[in-house]
Order: C-alpha cells, then sequence, then structure tokens
C-alpha cells in the first residue's frame, strides 16, 4: 500500500506538466506517470489500451526504443532506466491521453483527464512564447550583427580618411619645408 502512495503524482499544474516530454518532436507523456494520475497500476493501464488498440495510433501512443529511454535518463534526470518501469514504457500523446479518456471510465479519470489536456495546452503555450522570443532574439542578433558591421566599416573608413587626411598633411608639410629649403 505504501508503494502505491508514492506513485500518485500531484494533481497541481506544474506537477503534470513537469511530466510532459519532449521525445520525437512531440510532447509525450509516460505511461506510468498517466497511471499515477488515474491512480491505477501501470500495467492495467496498459492492458485497457491493448483492449482499444483502435483508439491508439502510432500518432497517439508509441513505445520508446533503448535510445530515447537513454536520452530521458539523461536529460530529464531520471535516476535509472528502472525509474521508467523497467521496461520499454509506452508514452502517449495529447491525443493519446484524450483517447484514454474513452477507454478508463471513472469520475478520477475524467477529472484527471481535464487536468492532463489543460497542462498539454499550457505546454503548447510555453513552447508558442518560447518560439516567439527565439525569433525575436534571432531578429535583435542580426540588427546587432548589421550595426557592428556598419560601424565597422564606418569606422574603418574614418581611419582610412584620417591616414589619407594625415598623409596629406606630411607631404604638404614635407613639400613646404622642401621649398623653404631651396629658397
Amino acid at each position: 500500500m505504501n508503494n502505491d502512495k508514492k506513485q500518485i503524482i500531484s494533481l497541481e499544474p506544474e506537477a503534470i506538466r513537469a511530466n510532459i516530454y519532449s521525445i520525437r518532436n512531440l510532447q509525450v507523456m509516460l505511461d506510468k506517470d498517466i497511471a499515477a494520475l488515474y491512480e491505477v497500476k501501470p500495467i492495467r493501464l496498459r492492458e485497457q489500451v491493448q483492449r482499444n488498440i483502435e483508439r491508439f495510433p502510432e500518432d497517439f501512443m508509441f513505445q520508446l526504443n533503448d535510445s530515447e529511454i537513454d536520452f530521458m535518463v539523461s536529460q530529464y534526470a531520471i535516476p535509472s532506466r528502472k525509474h521508467l518501469g523497467g521496461s520499454l514504457p509506452y508514452v502517449f500523446t495529447e491525443q493519446g491521453v484524450a483517447s484514454l479518456a474513452g477507454v478508463l471510465k471513472s469520475v478520477k479519470a475524467a477529472e484527471v483527464h481535464v487536468l492532463i489536456m489543460r497542462a498539454f495546452v499550457e505546454m503548447r503555450k510555453i513552447i508558442q512564447q518560447n518560439a516567439n522570443i527565439f525569433a525575436r532574439l534571432d531578429s535583435v542578433e542580426r540588427r546587432q550583427v548589421a550595426f557592428e558591421l556598419d560601424t565597422e566599416k564606418n569606422f574603418n573608413g574614418d581611419l582610412r580618411k584620417e591616414a589619407i587626411a594625415f598623409a596629406q598633411t606630411y607631404f604638404a608639410e614635407t613639400r613646404k619645408q622642401e621649398l623653404i629649403e631651396e629658397c
């Protein structure tokens, strides 16, 4: 019983968002995390999915491969492969989580489904905001580079003008001195 309590994930939006990962350029949740939110065992969740497999095409749910698991362990501060359930876990996209609501029929499943959908929406907003920020940053960097090039061009141009002016003055003074000495 204590072991089951450890697997329950907070239903706070931040806690749910913390369990959304980016794999194959998709936002996904691990089967074990969804099971913890629904307060069911992961094996029971997978059984329901297998019984209704037609509701879960590859773009709704897929199984992670070894390299993706290694990536998750290294990039997402997951302690070990065993923490992911010991086997190759399944992950669900937002659409897959929506399909789960149709196969897991309980009051808890309905409540959690709404919270997870809201978390996915928030993640999309965050990603979109970051994309806008990166686009703006890129624009600022491009303007800065253009400004630096113009400044360098102008600065170097002024140096050449100064060098020419100095040379003209120097040669004029030298020639003037030569003419004075000749007289």
